[in-house]
Parts: structure tokens; sequence; C-alpha cells
């Protein structure tokens, strides 16, 4: 048995070997389209943690705890001085290793070609919803309607809602110490976590959140976490983050008491102290936890039914270590959202997108994306030269550049109502006051996308020619006592105004 040990180490060391030069071969290889470079990814990801689950088995083998390896490595000389058995020991270990190779043959050695030819050109199964299209957008609907059915959420649509979800700081610390808040930001940043590593699966995220966690620490120490400025406090216990009374501001009772009696008694009852009596009385044993910590205070302070200080006190630290897990996690949720944001930045166009457009649209749309995925795995030719970045044409090479400069296309247009989008050539800057994105802008705005605003790209100049034409609109709009007519017994027409004077007069 000592015999295989030694085999296994070799077959160890050339399979990290041959996994290696894999690697290197497969990165060489520059992939013509974004899913195969996710598939190439992906690949090279699970070479590399095969290489590291071998590696540990040798580590194990060359720390050698029950002497196996010793023992194989002195029966490598025989057993005498004078080689009358090194013979027969040499070949009981060679049937032992052709034994070994009988009963393992995938350990033999194989032709490097034909791995390569069969790992570089393997396509992983990775898993992805409809709506995150093959990693290109974010698929946060059940997040969504988590957000909007919790008491710290507000019913906003789901185009708003990639604005807001990774703005953790726009929330109360009150809703935030509740247990759904924790839940929901657990939820988020698991996916989060999920999706990166999907798509980026070359990232080394253990990394980058212990990179995090340890500037959260020093954050965390010096009180300068964003929204959790008073997590900590001097005296050691946790702050009042059940109220929006912060005793840092008061220097004393009568300022205190300007808060009022009925937030004066949440913040007593929030830390199980006593909250009957006058304004005055409430002040003066709030204030008391100013520079008093829980557990040192006298139990008569405490209301009747608590556990004492001693339980309050525990009570005030669990809150602080429960609020640091939360102020962590939207630390973490921050950092993803960072490395992501070209990713929600296309999500959040998709969404605007689909808004602006029909059933029929959509359905050509998602057929026309289709066609150009097939169309890129198809696609096995080499890069094409294109130097000067010409748009491509109909057949996939870039466009002459003498019909580059006749229509224009190194012109570039900007739109402020589309965000200050570029548009190159006059044709595109033309068609696009009929695009979504135009489209879109105007909408915020509250100006209807007419004929009136083409060629006009500012915000203010959109602004300035509505107001005129709903002054403009001011003047024509309908006045009966002009306008209205009216017939006598004679047959003669009057306007509303003249009528009503004659008959008046009695005229008529």
């Amino acid at each position: 048995m000592s015999s295989t040990l030694l085999e296994v180490t070799r077959a160890a060391h050339e399979e990290v070997e041959r996994l290696e030069r894999l690697i290197v071969k497969d990165l060489q290889n520059e992939p013509p389209s974004s899913k195969d470079r996710l598939f190439q990814s992906h690949r090279v990801r699970h070479m590399i943690d095969t290489v590291a689950a071998t590696t540990e088995k040798l580590i194990e083998v060359y720390e050698d705890k029950d002497n196996a390896r010793k023992d194989e490595i002195a029966a490598l000389g025989g057993q005498t001085a004078t080689g009358t058995n090194v013979f027969s020991a040499f070949y009981d270990r060679l049937k032992e290793i052709r034994e070994y190779h009988r009963k393992h043959p995938a350990a033999r050695v194989v032709d490097a070609n034909e791995e390569y030819e069969a790992l570089l050109k393997e396509e992983p199964q990775i898993e992805f919803s409809g709506e995150e299209a093959f990693g290109r957008y974010l698929d946060l609907h059940e997040l969504y309607h988590q957000y909007i059915n919790v008491k710290f959420g507000e019913p906003i649509e789901y185009s708003a809602y990639l604005d807001v979800f990774s703005q953790p700081e726009r929330i109360s610390r009150k809703l935030k110490l509740t247990r759904q808040y924790k839940e929901y930001l657990e939820n988020i940043v698991e996916y989060l976590v999920y999706f990166f590593q999907r798509t980026e699966p070359l990232q080394d995220l253990d990394r980058i959140f212990a990179k995090v966690e340890g500037d959260f620490e020093e954050a965390w120490a010096d009180n300068k976490v964003e929204g959790w400025e008073n997590g900590v406090q001097e005296n050691g216990h946790a702050p009042l983050q059940n109220t929006a009374i912060d005793l840092d501001y008061y220097s004393s009772v009568e300022e205190l008491m300007e808060v009022g009696p009925e937030k004066l008694k949440e913040a007593l009852a929030a830390l199980g102290l006593k909250s009957g009596g006058t304004v005055q009385q409430r002040a003066e044993r709030l204030f008391l936890t100013k520079h008093t910590p829980l557990d040192k205070l006298d139990k008569k302070h405490f209301a009747k039914g608590s556990r004492g200080s001693e339980q309050n006190g525990v009570v005030a630290v669990q809150q602080m270590d429960n609020g640091k897990d939360i102020a962590l996690m939207e630390a973490k949720l921050k950092k993803l959202c960072s490395l992501l944001e070209e990713t929600i930045t296309r999500t959040k166009e998709n969404v605007e997108k689909k808004q602006a457009l029909t059933y029929e649209e959509m359905e050509a749309e998602r057929e026309e994306e289709e066609t150009q995925a097939d169309t890129e795995s198809d696609d096995d030719e080499q890069q094409i030269y294109n130097p000067l970045k010409l748009p491509m044409g109909w057949d996939g090479k870039p466009i002459p550049y003498w019909l580059y400069k006749l229509h224009g296309l190194g012109q570039e247009f900007k739109c402020e109502i589309c965000g200050n989008h570029s548009y190159w050539g006059r044709r595109a800057f033309e068609r696009h006051f009929k695009e979504w994105r135009h489209q879109h802008g105007m909408r915020c705005l509250g100006i209807p996308n007419t004929k009136n605003f083409n060629e006009i790209t500012s915000i203010q100049e959109a602004q300035e020619l509505w107001e005129r034409i709903q002054e403009r609109q001011g003047l024509n709009k309908w006045r009966p006592d002009l306008e209205e007519e009216y017939e006598d017994r004679e047959g003669n027409i009057y306007n509303k105004k003249t009528y009503t004077d004659l008959q008046r007069q009695g005229l008529i």
C-alpha cells in the first residue's frame, strides 16, 4: 500500500501542473461574446478550485502524520546494504503500481492536447432567471414585494425601488432594529452575493468582505459609521435607539423638558424606567442616563415588572450588538452595489425601456436579442480589425469611412432631457425624439412630447416653451359671454352679453 502513496503524490503533482497550463491557455483566448467570457470565467474558477483541493491533499501527504511516506522512502533502498533483496523489493513495488493503475485507469497519463480540447470547449451550467437575461440584469422583484409590504418600506414603483434599495441610510434607526428589517437585509445581501458569484466567479469575494469588515470595525470604534454615529456612547451603554431623543444635544433638565411629556414617556419606557410623574420628573429621570450606565442606576428608577438594572443593561448591550450586525450588513450591501453599479444601471434602463414599449415591441426586441446571441455564439472568426472604431454595417463589418463622414457619425449631440445621453450623427439625433429615453424624460418633466418640442434638448427651454403654450391656450379658451349666441323672436342673432342687456332693458 505504501508504493501507491508515492504514485498518488506523483499523479496529484501532474494534475496540478496540467491544470495550471490549461488555465493559462484558456485565458490567452479572447472570448468573442459576453456569454463565452462568462463560460471561460467559470471554467477557470472550477480549475482553480480543483488545484486548491488537490494541493490540500498534497499538504496532508507531506505532513506525513502516520509516517507512511517515511516508510515508503526507506523501502526504496532495499532491506540490506549488499542489495540481496533490492530486486525483489523493486518487482514487488512494480507489481503494486501496476495493480493500482489497473484499478484506477483515470490516474494514467493522458495526452495534454486531448485534455485541452475537452476542457476548453466545456460550457458550464449557470443558473439565471429569465429576468436576469444571463447576468445582464438584476431580478429584485421578490425583494421589491417584500419591501413594499413592511413598515420600513414605502409603496413605490419597481423602477423607483432600484434607486433606493442601495441606500439604507434613508430608513430611520428605530425601524432598522426590527426583525423584519434584519431578515430583509439578509435576503438582499444573500441575493447580491449569489448574483456576483455567478457573474464574476474569478473575484475573491471573501477578501473583499474582509477588507469591508476591517474598515467597518475602525469606523464603528471611531463612531463614524453613516447612520449609526451614536452607536456606542462613552459611558459604554447603548444609546436611546428606540427614541428620537439624543441626550448629547441637551445640557440641562430644563432643555430636555422642552421635548414634551409624550416623547419623554416613550424614551423612559424603552429603557424600562418609570414613565410617570410630571414633565420635570420624567426629564430628570431620563437625564440621569446621560452620564450613568443603566446597570449602575438605582433600582427605584425602574418600572415595576422589570428585571432590574442588571437585566436592562444586558438588553441594552444586546440592542447595541444587534445594531452593529445590521450596520455591518449595510456596509456589505453598499460594497456589493458599488461592485454591481453597471449592472444596476443597465437594470434601471431596461425597466424604463419596457415601460415605454408595447407588448409587440417587447416580443420583437426579445427575438432580436436571441438572434444576436445565436449569431455571436456561431461566429468563430477572428476579431475584426477596426482601429477607427467605425460602426458595424449589416454584414457585421465596419462601414466605409466616407459613409461615416457623409452621415456625420463623428458629430456628437447631447440631450439634457435624456440625462445628457450622447447621440452620434444627425439622423440618430432626430430619431431619438420619438424613442423611449426622450419620452421618459419628457414624462418626468410633466410635458407632452409633441412636435412643438422637436430639436429642444434643454430642460429649461422645454419648460419655458410649455409655459408659453399654456398661456396661449388660456387666451383662446371658450368665453361664453362673447361667443355663446342667442336668437330673438324676429330671428336676430346676439351674443349672450348683448342679449342679456337688451332683455333687462325690456327691448326684447
